[in-house]
C-alpha cells in the first residue's frame, strides 16, 4: 500500500493485494472509453483498492493492438488483474476452433481472467465445465458466471426479462459447486434477476448463494450505489464486488468506513483482535 498523508485517520483494515476477500473489480471500456492515460490517473489515485479490471461487451475487439496491450501492461504494473468479461458467449457461436483461438489470443495478449458466462445462450452443464477446464489448461484463471435470469447480460427491460422467466437458485448453486471443485478462480454472480432489472430485489437468492458457496468464493455484480451499499451493509466490507470504474472511490469509502449514507455512516467496521 502507498503512503498516505492522512494515515492518522482511522479506517478499517484491508488486506493487501493480492487479496482473497474484499476484492473490487471495476468495469473498463464500454459505457465510456478508457485508454492508458485515463487508466493511469485512475490507478495512480485509487490503484491500492482495485484488484481487477474487466472489459465489457467485447470492447477489446475494437481497440488497436498497441492500445489494448498498453492498457493490460499498465494494469499489471499496478498489480491489477485483467479480465475479458463474458464475451466468450459471442465466440461460442463461431465453433470450437474460434474458442481455441480466442483462449490462446487472450493468453498471448496478457489477459489473466476469462469470464465464462451464459446469460444469452444455453449450453449443457458438462460443456460449460469443459470450458472452465480449457481456460485453466491455458494457464488463465477461469471465472464462471452464474445467475437466475434468462437473457441476462444486456439492457433488456424489466418486462422483457420477466417474460423470459428465471432459473432456480439451487440449479445455479449446483453448477457453481462443480466449477469450484474443478478449480475455478471465483464465481461471478449476475445481478439481473437479483438486484437489477427487477421490480423487487431477490435478496433471498444472494443469501442462498453465499450460504452454499461462502462469501470468499463469489463476486456480486453491483454496478449501482444502492446495490453495493446493500451488500456492504448486509455482508460487511469484505464482500467481493464488481462496480463501474466511476464508483471505485464511493465503494472504497464505504469499505473503509470513511463515509456513507445515513444508514451506513460510522456503522461499517472490521475487528482484527
Amino acid at each position: 500500500m502507498n503512503e498516505h498523508a492522512f494515515d492518522f485517520v482511522r479506517t478499517n483494515d484491508r488486506e493487501r493485494k493480492p487479496r482473497s476477500r474484499g476484492i473490487t473489480e471495476i468495469r473498463g471500456p464500454y459505457y465510456t472509453p478508457m485508454g492508458r492515460h485515463y487508466l493511469d490517473d485512475l490507478l495512480e489515485t485509487m490503484g491500492d483498492y482495485i484488484d481487477s479490471l474487466k472489459f465489457a461487451g467485447g470492447s477489446f475487439v475494437l481497440m488497436p493492438d498497441a492500445a489494448l496491450r498498453g492498457v493490460i501492461e499498465l494494469a499489471h504494473r499496478h498489480h491489477v488483474l485483467v479480465s475479458t468479461g463474458g464475451f466468450i458467449e459471442r465466440i461460442l457461436s463461431q465453433g470450437p476452433q474460434a474458442v481455441d483461438r480466442y483462449v490462446r489470443t487472450c493468453r498471448d495478449l496478457g489477459f489473466d481472467i476469462i469470464e465464462i458466462s451464459s446469460g444469452f445462450i444455453t449450453i449443457p452443464p458438462d460443456d460449460w465445465l469443459r470450458l472452465v477446464q480449457q481456460v485453466q489448461a491455458a494457464g488463465l484463471k477461469a471465472k464462471p458466471e452464474i445467475g437466475i435470469q434468462f437473457g441476462a447480460g444486456g439492457a433488456s427491460t424489466v418486462e422483457a426479462l420477466e417474460a423470459e422467466g428465471t432459473r432456480d437458485v439451487g440449479w445455479a448453486v449446483h453448477q457453481a459447486k462443480r466449477f469450484l471443485d474443478a478449480g475455478a478462480y471465483l464465481i461471478m454472480v449476475e445481478s439481473e434477476g437479483i438486484t437489477e432489472q427487477v421490480k423487487v430485489w431477490r435478496t433471498d437468492a444472494a443469501a442462498r448463494i453465499i450460504e452454499a458457496l461462502g462469501l470468499d468464493k463469489v463476486m456480486f455484480e453491483a454496478a449501482d450505489p444502492s446495490v453495493f451499499a446493500w451488500y456492504v451493509k448486509n455482508y460487511g466490507p469484505e464482500v467481493n464486488l464488481f462496480v463501474d470504474h466511476s464508483q471505485i472511490v464511493q465503494l472504497e469509502c464505504l469499505r473503509s468506513g470513511l463515509w456513507g449514507t445515513q444508514d451506513l455512516w460510522g456503522r461499517v467496521l472490521t475487528y482484527k483482535g
